[in-house]
């Protein structure tokens, strides 16, 4: 009588060298989108965030644990250092965002067969990372709380965006990187 054969699969114990290389080309598009393309792609005066996609994308195809995240999102913050804008602000807001990325990737949110958890915590994490941005910029400069209430449409139409970039691209990737 022959034995049954079983798998086990072990649980992921870190980053491998494919999930550094996903990471590293995310982020350089999403930088390089953004500096190329960020100010032509407008929809109503709104833009994407490519940098906040990106990370975004990586942290839903790589499954990083939340350190790892975290790390993800300082990483990007040191990207927009380069970039133009308010870069110190992008250290904080990326790490909250990147963060907050990694632990909503662990919420199942599934509307019958469709995973929503893409959508979702992409336009979550924007929101935060946005919120965290407008925040310190006007904690710093000290405008006024109508002001502060300005950015508020900006930020949401903003996530609204980035969630909708995120969830085209992250299926076909994810095809690609099970290959």
């Amino acid at each position: 009588m022959a034995e049954k054969r079983t798998v086990v699969t072990e649980e992921k114990k870190g980053f491998s060298v494919q999930d550094l290389i996903v990471v590293a080309v995310l982020l350089a598009a999403g930088a390089v989108l953004k500096l190329v393309v960020g100010s032509v792609v407008n929809f109503f005066g709104m833009k994407p965030n490519f940098v906040i996609a990106s990370y975004c994308l990586a942290i839903l195809l790589t499954r990083p644990k939340i350190y790892q995240a975290a790390i993800i999102g300082l990483l990007a913050g040191a990207i927009c250092q380069f970039l133009p804008g308010t870069p110190w602000l992008n250290l904080i807001s990326e790490l909250i965002g990147a963060t907050a990325m990694g632990l909503f990737i662990r919420v199942p949110m599934k509307l019958g067969k469709f995973d929503a958890n893409p959508m979702i915590s992409t336009f979550i994490s924007t929101v935060l990372s946005g919120g965290a941005y407008t925040i310190c910029l006007f904690a710093f400069v000290k405008a006024t709380a109508e002001g502060l209430v300005a950015y508020v449409p900006i930020v949401l139409c903003t996530a609204l965006i980035n969630m909708v970039l995120v969830q085209l691209f992250y299926i076909p990737l994810q095809k690609v990187l099970k290959k």
